[in-house]
């Protein structure tokens, strides 16, 4: 988004649909845009879209801005998948958290 960076979106959940035309966002940021009127296969609510290169998306980029949990990571390789980190949790944004009482 910030960088004009180009994202290859594909419906996973309906990847032989019938090509229609979306634009692809976020909800964290105003400037959460991932793609503009592009051609990806019918997208139903509850589908999984891949984006092939997340940037920011990607844990080596991401943070906690706005509160929101870290992403799990799903590793393709050799048509198999492998979960190579959790999701964050509630727990894990606060762990670190200190009250402090006056």
């Amino acid at each position: 988004m910030m960088y004009d960076s180009y994202h290859h979106i594909t419906n996973i959940s309906n990847p032989t649909g019938r090509d229609r035309y979306y634009s692809v966002v976020g909800y964290i940021c105003e400037t959460d845009t991932f793609g503009s009127n592009r051609r990806i296969s019918e997208i139903s609510e509850g589908d999984i879209l891949c984006f092939q290169n997340a940037g920011a998306y990607c844990f080596s980029m991401a943070s906690n801005y706005n509160s929101r949990y870290r992403p799990a990571e799903v590793m393709i390789y050799e048509k198999n998948d492998y979960l190579i980190r959790k999701r964050e949790t509630f727990e894990d944004l606060i762990k670190n958290q200190e009250i402090i009482e006056f």
